[in-house]
């Protein structure tokens, strides 16, 4: 069996293909590097990172194999689990943006039931004051009618008491100056005189 053996010169650096049989080199340097001996003209040294056109042809039929695999198996359940999750996002997104005009339509609902009941308890609040208004004014315009009445007869009763009282200052002023008289002038002075005096005294200091 022939094998291609690549090698490189040690002072110039030139590449070289030797084709040997794999029989005729056997690993004997280890007793003095005698000839057939690996490394030496008959045998020259294998360069292990060099590979056979089989291994090549492998190599190439499995990245083939592995390419076909991924693009016509894994790549379309990708693709699939791909879309299938997209789908599932979408979904939710679009059952959340629900949710959300659901959620921001019972919340609009809501103020409007609290606007309407604010209303409405401002509107029994303002009814309510309008009343005790109208009931206060009542009963102010009542209560100022019962005092008024009661200063027009305590004024009557003092203006009566008064005209009372003044009668009988006057029958008491009238005694005094008619005795005052008698004693000055020795006789009572005439009633009618005395009265007119007292009168005009009276109607003086009023």
């Amino acid at each position: 069996m022939l094998t291609a053996v690549v090698t490189t010169s040690h002072t110039g650096g030139v590449v070289q293909v030797n084709l040997i049989e794999s029989e005729t080199c056997e690993r004997t340097d280890l007793d003095g590097n005698p000839e057939g001996a690996v490394g030496t003209d008959q045998c020259p040294e294998l360069i292990p990172i060099a590979p056979e056109v089989k291994e090549i042809i492998w190599g190439f039929g499995s990245f083939v194999v592995l390419a076909i695999v991924l693009r016509y198996v894994l790549f379309p359940k990708v693709r699939a689990g791909m879309t299938a999750r997209y789908d599932s996002i979408q979904g939710d997104f679009e059952k959340a943006e629900t949710l959300t005009a659901s959620a921001r339509a019972e919340v609009a609902e809501y103020d409007a039931q609290v606007a309407s009941v604010r209303a409405d308890a401002q509107g029994r609040v303002d009814a309510a004051r309008a009343t005790l208004e109208g009931e206060r004014n009542e009963q102010l315009t009542a209560v100022n009618a019962r005092i008024a009445e009661k200063r027009a007869a305590a004024t009557a009763e003092v203006e009566a008491a008064r005209q009372a009282a003044s009668s009988q200052v006057a029958a008491a002023v009238s005694d005094v100056a008619a005795r005052a008289g008698e004693l000055a002038a020795g006789k009572a002075p005439s009633a009618d005189v005395v009265s007119a005096a007292v009168n005009e005294a009276m109607g003086a200091n009023a």
